[in-house]
């Protein structure tokens, strides 16, 4: 694989080539993506509604929903299926895995809800399926408000709507506030009674006419012809001349008996604007479109559409827009943008005062590239730029960079030695190619489980791993293809450099050459704005794209081209006064000789840092602030509940949320308020939190945005809340209940319990005393419960023998009770003021719309006109306005907040009192004991659901996800070290870096985010062990050539820079939004603590916290667990001495020859040379014999 490192060397121009057009491949989709502030999310979900107009609850649950429950309960992938009964409707949720094939469980649905409408009663209208999506709600609400009649403002909200659903990233515009039409046929009794016409005949003439008949067909000789007796009425003339009774030679048609008129259907609810009266268009775009790109030319066709007005509309009638979702995700955008150049110039002045100019700029130049590459791929993936793919890229600042630091580093040493730049970046690049590619794994591993995350979590986050994959994978691209080209060329570019420095050198002295810096870096400083903002200096737009930017670009790369020559040529150089030779041991190596050089100070260097761990550990989990499902973020939209009971009209109704109305409007905080009493209001994303079962009315509120009020504290999106909430609660006779409409997926209540069981009478006491719980339970609030609401209904009781006797029958009872109520659709037809048919009703004046009128209908019968008092009674009725049903069962929520900063007072162990903090789970907790104690009836069963259920279904993923990141990061590391041991000494990071979120949530006070949190410690996983891995692999490569515990030292020594700037360089990319800073590069300013940056400040504070102090510890941990095994036979000695001492002689012995076996094998064989010569036998020495005479 190395060999490709020398196949691009020796294709350096295709290289450049194709970096130039990486480079403008990217800046291209860059550009053509669209913005938005939150990921398209598809939730695996259907709704069907079946309107059933004047049936009751019980009805409903009786003739609808059981029907769809038996033909939808078998539909393939069901995961979930809950049910709603109540007066005029029916309704099924179904929520699926997911993962699911949209189309076939479409057909699916369609198929068994055809067979369920086949069993519904007569009077059932057509169901309709809808699907849901993040997507679809408003991105902008276009407000209409003035003195005119209710007919011309509705004509103009029709003709804005038809205009605005014809641009083509609109996929509709809802008009709320407003009436359907109808023709309404108003009977006058009085004239009923004058031509002796009773109401039951009147009836039975409309429902007659009220048909289409199927006549049939004609077969003869000349041919087939179908046969239709059409009912529908084409003109409000038929309506007049329809024939009723005849009275000798005279016809008694409809017109004589009744009033006829174009108006609108009942108000059922009122809607306005800051105080006004308001229709509103909610303006949704479609998948796939640019939200900002959207909005303005919405806004543009508005003011487009206000110049073509006639003077006198424009005075009558003010048009504008509010909740512009555009404005939050510019402002996300802009600010997560200048967090990205943050981190970036961060970067580069960490890697600037560190390596130099040349390996600073050659770094740098791998942030962009990788972007670059990585929104191509983005693009060819069809994923849009949202808040998620912003925070993955300055995620990934700081780990892209470790590929390209590591080869620049090892490339500068060899420059340094002697070697030309081509020649000592591929070498670098070719002996660091593995430990990149087994560090960028091992982090690819940590990221990858987390594309499995099932639910909505799992979909909101899902672009987090998918942007970091992409980015990543493009940095190792860069690190081992692009940088090592880039980097022979720029060290032959850099020679053209230092000439130039020479040559400004030997021109100037050193105060003017110094007198050039600023300007240099100003002259950079002015370029580089001038690249990020086209009309900055030369005034151009940057919607030309690429031509305005280009100026931008060439006026960098001259000044920094000037800048590294003044640099250059500023710097002194010292020559060296004497030759040192040697190898001459850092103070840093001194200190790891003092922890590994002898085999007492590793262990105590273990034990410290397994100490320190487990003080983190206890300490955290008595002193810990708690645990959060998302993050609690400064609210800038809300809902205000206004909550009251009875049987309360309309105008009742209007009045008591009009007293809301003002006190919110009288806050300065405020920037726009709609409120609606009774039925409508915005289609907000509220997370499926239905508003409470007595809410009369609610205000959507606004509050001014951030931007605006950023150096008022005082307006603080949570203190405007929290002072809204307060004054509202003075409001005699309501109830106020405040929704935060916070980023991320919205969250209900976090305490939910829901109870089921099919006996009624079992389960209403059931709930009554579990809510009484729930009363008594300190710190819950804003606590709710979905009974049945105290109330009457009006029950009407036909004695059907009677009415037999007189002809009349339930049927006829029913429509007779309709004229009075909402009156007898006659039929449907077409007026020149509205697109769509209208209704035509028959019903009462209003002022005969009273229960007392009934009395007063009659019957004609045989013996006369007999009243329907005679035959019918009324009594009131408990009312029942709604069942609901999940799976078959019948059941009842009892949903609750948590007070914040709550805190109650224990006894430890030891007698002692402490403070807890109260949360959610804590409060689950202790009413799960509570629960368990009680005795519930047979067949009642509870459970926790909502954000809880949520909440353990993503704990226990991102468990998983953890462990299987860590089972993929060690079969790499088995793949490259071929070691157990050094395998896991790798992963001993990822523990330590536990104990630095722990750390770093007790320093920033935070409280444990499952999402935040828990992803940044799963990122974690994959980022720590790439020191390791640099070390490992640095100190098998010493241990080849000299002593063990000297390749620990000289690996310390000669790895702490790449490991220590590595860490800083990721720190100090999340540093900034860490502590909630975003720089504006291009307008200038900064923010602290924005709404945007308040979002990712959990994870930012895991990452930093958590990999500083991992680094640490790992400086000091892995030089300890090596030299560990190198004095293993210390070790056994010691412990072979001490069994000695202990009296196991025996013991003793063995450990001692034990020792010395393993010592002995360790021995390398003795080989004795003889010397051949050495092999022949002495010569003999002839000694002189001695005379005799001797």
């Amino acid at each position: 694989m190395t060999g490709l490192v020398d196949w691009a060397s020796e294709r350096a121009r295709m290289i450049l080539a194709l970096i130039v057009v990486s480079l403008t491949a990217g800046i291209f989709s860059y550009t053509g993506l669209p913005k938005e502030g939150e990921p398209d999310i598809e939730i695996p979900a259907l709704f069907i509604s079946v309107p059933f107009p004047g049936i009751s609850a019980g009805d409903s649950e009786t003739l609808l929903v059981r029907p769809m429950e038996t033909e939808l309960g078998d539909i393939d992938g069901l995961k979930k299926m809950t049910a709603t009964a109540s007066e005029n409707y029916a309704g099924v949720a179904l929520e699926f895995e997911f993962g699911w094939d949209k189309t076939k469980t479409m057909a699916d649905v369609r198929d068994a809800m055809n067979s369920a409408e086949a069993n519904f009663p007569s009077g059932a209208e057509k169901y309709s399926i809808n699907e849901i999506n993040f997507s679809e709600f408003p991105i902008i609400i276009v407000n209409l408000t003035g003195q005119v009649p209710e007919r011309t403002m509705t004509k103009i909200a029709k003709d804005l709507q038809e205009k605005i659903e014809g641009m083509d990233a609109v996929l509709e515009a809802a008009i709320s506030g407003q009436r359907d039409e109808m023709v309404e046929v108003t009977i006058d009794p009085l004239r009923l009674e004058s031509y002796n016409v009773t109401a039951g005949e009147l009836i039975n003439v409309v429902r007659n006419n009220n048909q289409l008949i199927a006549a049939g067909e004609v077969d003869s000789t000349q041919g087939t012809f179908a046969i239709k007796i059409p009912s529908s009425f084409d003109d409000v003339q038929d309506i007049y001349e329809l024939p009723v009774k005849t009275n000798g030679d005279r016809v008694i048609t409809l017109g004589d008996l009744a009033e006829i008129k174009l108006t609108f259907e009942d108000r059922e609810g009122t809607a306005r604007f800051n105080g006004e009266t308001t229709v509103a268009l909610q303006v949704v775009k479609r998948k796939g479109f640019n939200l900002i790109d959207t909005a303005t030319a919405v806004r543009e066709m508005v003011e487009a559409e206000v110049d073509a007005w006639p003077q006198d509309l424009r005075a009558a009638v003010q048009m504008g827009t509010s909740n512009d979702q555009s404005r939050v995700v510019d402002s996300m955008v802009s600010q997560l943008e200048g967090s990205v150049l943050t981190a970036i110039a961060l970067v580069m002045i960490v890697v600037l005062t560190s390596l130099g100019t040349r390996a600073a700029l050659l770094v740098g130049f791998s942030i962009p590239t990788s972007f670059l590459l990585c929104f191509v791929l983005l693009g060819v993936m069809g994923i849009t730029i949202s808040n998620i793919v912003m925070f993955g890229l300055i995620l990934a600042v700081g780990m892209l960079v470790d590929g390209a630091i590591v080869v620049v580093e090892y490339a500068d040493k060899r420059i340094q030695e002697g070697s030309g730049p081509m020649r000592a970046y591929v070498e670098a690049a070719k002996r660091m190619f593995w430990p990149i590619v087994s560090s960028t794994a091992t982090t690819l591993c940590a990221f990858l489980p987390m594309l499995f995350w099932p639910g909505v979590p799992g979909q909101f986050m899902g672009m987090l791993p998918v942007t970091l994959i992409f980015v990543l994978s493009a940095s190792l691209v860069v690190a081992l293809i692009f940088l090592p080209i880039m980097g022979g060329v720029s060290g032959r570019v850099s020679r053209t450099f230092v000439t130039g420095s020479n040559a400004l050198r030997a021109t100037l002295p050193w105060v003017l050459r110094a007198a050039l810096v600023p300007v240099a870096i100003y002259g950079l400083f002015l370029a580089a704005m001038q690249a990020l903002n086209p009309g900055y200096l030369l005034g151009l737009d940057a919607a030309d794209g690429v031509m305005a930017t280009a100026p931008g670009i060439a006026l960098f790369i001259l000044a920094a081209a000037f800048a590294s020559i003044v640099l250059g040529a500023v710097k002194i150089e010292r020559q060296a006064k004497r030759v040192t030779y040697g190898y001459r041991r850092t103070f840093f190596g001194w200190i790891i000789k003092l922890i590994a050089g002898n085999p007492i100070m590793p262990l105590l260097s273990i034990a410290g840092v397994i100490g320190f761990s487990m003080a983190v550990f206890s300490y955290f989990g008595e002193n810990n602030l708690g645990v959060e499902f998302f993050v609690e973020s400064e609210p800038e939209q809300a809902i205000v509940y206004v909550k009251a009971r009875g049987n309360l009209s309309l105008n009742e109704k209007d009045d008591l949320v009009r007293q809301a109305e003002e006190i919110v409007l009288q806050h300065p905080g405020i920037s726009s308020v709609f409120a609606f009493a009774g039925a409508g209001g915005l289609n907000q994303n509220t997370a499926g939190a239905s508003a409470p079962k007595d809410t009369i009315g609610q205000i959507q509120l606004e509050t001014v945005p951030w931007e605006d009020r950023k150096d008022r504290p005082d307006l603080d999106g949570d203190i405007v809340i929290d002072e809204l909430s307060a004054a509202l609660q003075e409001i005699p006779g309501i109830q106020i209940e405040v929704l935060e409409l916070g980023r991320g997926p919205a969250t209900a209540k976090p305490v939910h319990l829901r109870l089921k069981g099919d006996n009624w009478e079992n389960l209403l006491a059931t709930t009554a005393d579990m809510r009484a719980l729930f009363d008594q339970t300190q710190a819950l609030t804003q606590i709710e419960d979905t009974r049945p609401l105290p109330g009457i209904d009006w029950q009407i009781d036909v004695d059907v023998q009677k009415a037999g006797r007189y002809g009349a029958d339930v049927a006829t009872v029913g429509a007779m009770v309709q004229l009075v109520t909402r009156g007898i659709l006659l039929d449907t037809m077409r007026v020149d003021s509205s697109d769509e048919e209208v209704e035509i009703r028959v019903r009462m004046p209003e002022e005969y719309r009273l229960l007392s009128t009934l009395d007063t209908l009659k019957v004609r019968t045989s013996d006369g006109l007999v009243p329907l008092s005679n035959f019918i009674t009324r009594k009131p009725v408990e009312k029942l306005a709604e069942i609901n049903r999940i799976d078959k069962k019948r059941y009842f929520d009892i949903k609750a907040g948590v007070a914040s900063d709550a805190k109650r007072t224990v006894i430890d162990e030891n007698g002692e009192e402490k403070e807890v903090i109260i949360n959610a789970n804590e409060r689950i907790e202790y009413l799960t004991e509570q629960i368990n104690a009680m005795a519930l009836p047979a067949g009642i069963s509870w459970e926790w659901t909502g954000d809880q259920d949520e909440q353990n279904e993503s704990q226990a993923f991102l468990m998983s996800a953890f462990s299987a990141a860590l089972a993929l990061m060690f079969i790499i590391l088995l793949a490259q070290f071929n070691s157990f041991y050094n395998s896991f000494v790798v992963l001993i990071a990822v523990v330590l870096s536990t104990v630095g979120v722990l750390i770093g949530m007790m320093v920033m006070q935070q409280p444990f985010s499952v999402i935040m949190t828990g992803t940044g410690i799963v990122a974690l996983a994959g980022i720590v062990v790439n020191n390791n891995i640099v070390l490992i692999d640095t100190y098998q490569e010493f241990s080849k050539t000299m002593p063990r515990i000297e390749a620990i030292i000289r690996t310390a020594e000669q790895r702490i820079r790449p490991v220590l700037l590595t860490t800083i360089t990721t720190m100090a990319g999340l540093a900034p939004m860490m502590f909630g800073l975003s720089l504006d590069f291009i307008n200038g300013g900064y923010s602290i603590d924005s709404p945007t940056a308040l979002w990712w400040k959990q994870l930012a504070t895991a990452v930093v916290f958590g990999l500083g102090i991992a680094t640490v510890l790992t400086l000091v941990f892995t030089p300890s667990l090596l030299a560990v095994r190198v004095w293993i036979e210390t070790y056994v000695m010691w412990i072979g001495r001490l069994l000695v001492r202990l009296g196991a002689s025996r013991h003793g012995k063995a450990a001692k020859d034990w020792s010395q076996r393993r010592q002995a094998r360790r021995t390398k064989n003795t080989e004795i040379i003889w010397d051949e010569d050495d092999l022949n036998p002495a010569k003999p020495v002839i000694m002189p014999l001695p005379d005799a005479a001797e």
